[in-house]
């Protein structure tokens, strides 16, 4: 395997398209943006992570509702996750990011090709590349992906008030909602675009239902025990007594998360970025609350164009 990261040279990114999203220069490669600290971390792991069969991959957009996830998956995982004991519940010491490491965001950051062999089983990652651009033994192996996605209406809400958010705490004045819409639209933002990143995975799970589940927040919100039983099911982990679906829900609840000191007052290591963000109303239709209803119709006629003939929508 290579020992060294993928050479991101000036010259290769000089040939792809580039776009200022967030006041940082990004970069179009295989038809997705990213920027270009996120490039070389991509290219590694695609190349060079080994996937077991039993790993379990979270993988999404950008603000889907992935913490809510990276906290109800490990807690499914962990046979303790279902009793009423609390005393040795990892969200109490971890924010739901360390529960779930990142390939391009964390492991393959500052090195290429990272020994994982440490890490127990079953192995609990997540990822933000589209299907397309994950490593070929996560698509050829028998391990489990989780995907989730929303409205795009409220991911462009999310992703707006987490970024600035984000950079106002570094000094960077906040961009204004007109102009991310726009960029919105275009799918020009991180690991955008948004539905092509959608329907990348959707495609998939069609033809591997077995592999892939595709889970939208909308539902997880409004039956969150129906699609708890649907999730364990899908990782070989059923649930035995309706007190255990309750007890996760307990324990994984964004009003519970958002109380734990580790999520007020911690800072994520890898991305420098207070763990309170993370959590801010994890409601469904605070677009309403946002924007236009010209931005509205904008974003709809994307979705409709951009979705149509694929069966899926996200009428809630």
């Amino acid at each position: 395997m290579d020992s060294s990261f993928p050479n991101i040279s000036s010259t290769l990114l000089g040939e792809l398209p580039k776009e200022t999203w967030w006041a940082s220069d990004h970069y179009n490669w295989e038809g997705f943006w990213f920027a270009s600290s996120r490039l070389s971390p991509v290219m590694a792991a695609r190349s060079n992570f080994q996937a077991s069969n039993d790993d379990v991959f979270l993988t999404s957009s950008i603000k889907t509702g992935t913490t809510w996830l990276k906290a109800i998956i490990p807690t499914i995982m962990n046979p303790k996750g279902r009793k009423n004991d609390d005393t040795d519940d990892p969200l109490l010491k971890h924010h739901p990011n360390d529960l779930m490491p990142s390939l391009e965001l964390q492991l393959f950051k500052d090195n290429p090709n990272p020994d994982l062999t440490a890490m127990p089983s079953p192995r609990l990652f997540r990822s933000l590349v589209p299907y397309p651009l994950l490593p070929e033994s996560v698509k050829n192996s028998a391990c489990k992906i989780v995907y989730i996605t929303r409205d795009p209406k409220d991911v462009f809400v999310s992703m707006w008030h987490f970024m600035n958010s984000w950079t106002c705490t570094i000094g960077q004045g906040p961009w204004k909602m007109n102009e991310a819409f726009e960029s919105f639209c275009r799918g020009v933002h991180a690991f955008g675009p948004f539905h092509d990143h959608v329907l990348s995975y959707w495609k998939e799970s069609l033809r591997r239902p077995e592999k892939i589940l595709f889970l939208r927040y909308e539902d997880l919100k409004k039956d969150p025990k129906v699609q708890l039983k649907k999730l364990a099911s899908f990782l070989g982990r059923p649930f035995a007594k309706e007190e255990e679906v309750e007890k996760v829900l307990w324990r994984c609840s964004l009003e519970r998360l958002k109380t734990l000191e580790v999520n007020q007052n911690g800072v994520d290591p890898w991305l420098g970025i207070p763990y309170k963000l993370y959590f801010r109303r994890g409601i469904v239709g605070d677009w309403e609350n946002n924007i236009t209803e010209e931005m509205k119709e904008r974003l709809d006629q994307v979705t409709r164009m951009k979705f149509e003939g694929s069966g899926l929508d996200f009428k809630h």
